[in-house]
């Protein structure tokens, strides 16, 4: 494996040792959910463990078909995965390498970064307007050597989103070959209709992916689905291993996905908390674009600046996630959390701008 296609791992493995000594303490860096998932799925995963010696459902058959019913897709269009990361690092394996360009914007996920060092490909930016997705520098930055377009939506660590109109313009622009990618790890807090753009991975030439991560609070569980039309499915499931998820795993998957309302009123509380909270650090006097996640962007004067709100947070005991790796020195990253945690972290920070000489 080049080296740099390992700097994604050993910065979330340093991340977690050096701020919370492993992955066992929640934080308001990691974008997990600040609620549990639903008590179904936590019983369905008691139920299963007695089962473990059996290997899980290399076709994840009872998940797909919980998903197909939630979400309105063809069954058969639904490969699962190890979380949407495994995902985004098997189609990036199956469709690029040395000689490709993957081509994603300025803040898009890291990670593919990392996915496409690992067979060699060129990693291509384009560049963002305001923490927003711009489709025309998209398409502007297209090479012949351009096989993958990656885009999240919403992004991360932004937060921002990108209409669907625009998303169908940028499929319609792209050329036939150019296989895009579509990252909707925090769809479910995007109120736009997700039907035409689940719609896109019908025409052989877009992929769109979720994760049961966020919303549905299954971060520790690792697992992702995405949207796969035929020809690209067989060509990714060639780089998955056959027992990827465990049977764990799928079972709480199921119950989470059944449980619809239990997925639904977490994402309200945690909406509700979030656009609190980005209401009073703007009343402070803080950048904060809007976001659809369950994070929050925090834009501070300058790179000093933003290591003062950090020092001050883990003064307090409050582990937000810093952006160099985006080159976003002057930003800080903060996830949603409990009401309470979000209150003493907006009064930490509040305190800190009266301090400050801006």
């Amino acid at each position: 494996m080049p080296l740099k296609a390992t700097a994604h791992i050993e910065a979330m493995s340093a991340f977690a040792l050096a701020n919370f000594g492993g992955y066992d303490r929640p934080t308001l860096a990691q974008n997990e959910s600040a609620f549990p998932p639903s008590p179904k799925a936590i019983q369905a995963g008691r139920d299963t463990v007695a089962r473990s010696h059996f290997y899980p459902d290399p076709d994840w058959t009872l998940l797909r078909d919980a998903i197909a019913r939630a979400y309105g897709v063809e069954r058969d269009s639904v490969l699962c995965g190890a979380g949407s990361m495994e995902l985004i690092a098997c189609t990036i394996a199956a469709f690029a390498g040395p000689g490709a360009d993957v081509l994603a914007t300025s803040y898009a996920y890291n990670f593919a970064a990392s996915a496409a060092a690992r067979v060699g490909a060129a990693y291509v930016k384009a560049a963002e307007r305001g923490f927003e997705v711009s489709i025309d520098a998209i398409l502007a930055a297209l090479t012949p050597a351009t096989r993958i377009v990656f885009v999240c939506n919403p992004g991360n660590p932004t937060g921002t989103r990108i209409k669907n109109a625009e998303l169908l313009r940028l499929r319609a622009a792209l050329p036939g070959d150019v296989l895009l990618m579509i990252d909707q790890a925090y769809g479910e807090f995007d109120d736009q209709d997700p039907q035409a753009v689940f719609a896109l991975a019908g025409r052989g030439d877009t992929v769109v992916l979720r994760s049961l991560s966020k919303a549905y609070g299954l971060a520790g569980a690792r697992v992702g689905w995405g949207l796969f039309a035929p020809q690209i499915a067989a060509e990714v499931r060639k780089m998955q291993n056959s027992n990827q998820v465990s049977t764990v795993s799928l079972a709480m998957a199921v119950a989470a996905v059944e449980d619809q309302a239990h997925m639904r009123a977490a994402v309200t509380r945690t909406s509700d908390i979030r656009d609190r909270f980005a209401q009073g650090l703007r009343a402070a006097g803080y950048e904060v674009p809007e976001s659809r996640t369950n994070f929050v962007l925090v834009r501070f004067a300058d790179t000093a600046a933003a290591t003062a709100a950090d020092n001050a947070l883990r003064g307090a005991d409050i582990i937000v996630r810093g952006l160099a790796g985006y080159g976003l020195t002057d930003s800080l990253r903060i996830t949603i959390g409990p009401q309470d945690v979000m209150d003493r972290t907006l009064r930490v920070l509040t305190a800190l701008r009266g301090r400050q000489c801006w």
